[in-house]
């Protein structure tokens, strides 16, 4: 592999799978969103140990003509770039529209035609919706509860539409709830944490009654490299999750254990989704990851759990990475 073109680089799983390219000896691209600020998001503050190991590509995974410019000289692309926040896409689906589904052709359409030798592309644990039996293999039936996992849904479909079509090379990664350092105040854990390290003990959150498959980012960017290297798993999909399910009550309390501190969950009804739209319950199957690339989460079960939770917590109350994070508003 002469060079790797990862989109969404500059996101919270992207910026941590660009790293450990680098630092497994890879030639890396990093495709960022253009903005006039010159910012590369979180490859800003990416670890000192891979700083200018990397080359950065900025564009915009809407417009063809940039993504077909990026993939230039690539043998694999590793594609990640997305709009993934669930309220957001209650109002504002067209972007979703053009980011996910229009996105996600730009990148097929680029890769066919530069002959790419294997595309990763990344689903979500949410276009299952609630589970209808558990644990969740990849043969459950999808259900868009939400105008992003309908338009995720829609990306995968294109994904193995043109491994089908025209037999691109093409891996689908479905991971469910990945977390860890840098992730997102619209996400649960941030959420929770954030509160806590400002001092808050009386912490909002929405539905604590639905259950979630956590996976630490370390594992899902292990499984996207496990995805690129193996010779498996063409046209497939492939879940990646820690075969633990917890729900978000319980995950509180555990976050809670691990800061050292006790709290009480105030129901924020901003927070909460549209009934039909909540997922109640995701729990992976991830046989199918170990069967194909011999992958296995190294944080798994409870005790994994609280380990990768302890890492987070760890960064967050670093003032430095806080400070980034508006924990007093809620994020959407």
């Amino acid at each position: 592999m002469n060079k790797i073109l990862v989109t969404g680089a500059d996101g919270f799983i992207g910026s941590h799978l660009t790293e450990a390219l680098v630092r497994q000896g890879y030639n890396v691209r990093a495709f960022s969103l253009y903005n006039s600020f010159n910012s590369w998001g979180w490859l800003d503050k990416c670890a000192q140990d891979v700083n200018g190991d990397f080359e950065v590509f900025t564009g915009d995974i809407r417009d063809p003509h940039g993504v077909k410019e990026a993939m230039k000289g690539c043998d694999v692309v590793l594609h990640l770039a997305a709009l993934i926040a669930i309220p957001y896409s209650y109002h504002s689906p067209d972007t979703y529209v053009d980011t996910n589904i229009k996105g996600t052709l730009n990148v097929l359409q680029a890769a066919r035609e530069h002959g790419v030798k294997r595309v990763v592309h990344t689903s979500t644990s949410e276009v299952y919706g609630t589970a209808r039996f558990v644990p969740i293999t990849e043969e459950h039936p999808l259900q868009g509860q939400s105008p992003y996992s309908a338009t995720k849904i829609a990306a995968d479909q294109l994904a193995y539409s043109f491994f089908a079509s025209f037999s691109l090379p093409v891996v689908i990664a479905r991971p469910f709830n990945t977390y860890g350092p840098r992730q997102s105040a619209r996400a649960v854990i941030p959420t929770i944490i954030t509160q806590i390290a400002n001092g808050k003990r009386q912490i909002k959150l929405g539905a604590v009654s639905p259950t979630r498959d956590f996976n630490y980012v370390q594992d899902t960017v292990a499984g996207f490299i496990a995805a690129m290297n193996s010779d498996q798993g063409l046209g497939e999909v492939v879940n990646f999750g820690s075969n633990f399910e917890i729900s978000i009550g319980d995950t509180v309390q555990l976050i809670a254990e691990v800061m050292n501190t006790e709290i009480e969950i105030i129901t924020d009804q901003d927070r909460l989704r549209p009934a039909n739209s909540e997922v109640e319950r995701l729990w992976a199957d991830n046989s199918k990851a170990r069967q194909l690339f011999g992958w296995q989460p190294s944080y798994g079960g409870r005790e994994g759990f609280k380990r990768g939770l302890a890492e987070t917590a760890e960064w967050f109350l670093n003032p430095a990475n806080l400070d980034s994070y508006k924990s007093d508003i809620y994020n959407l």
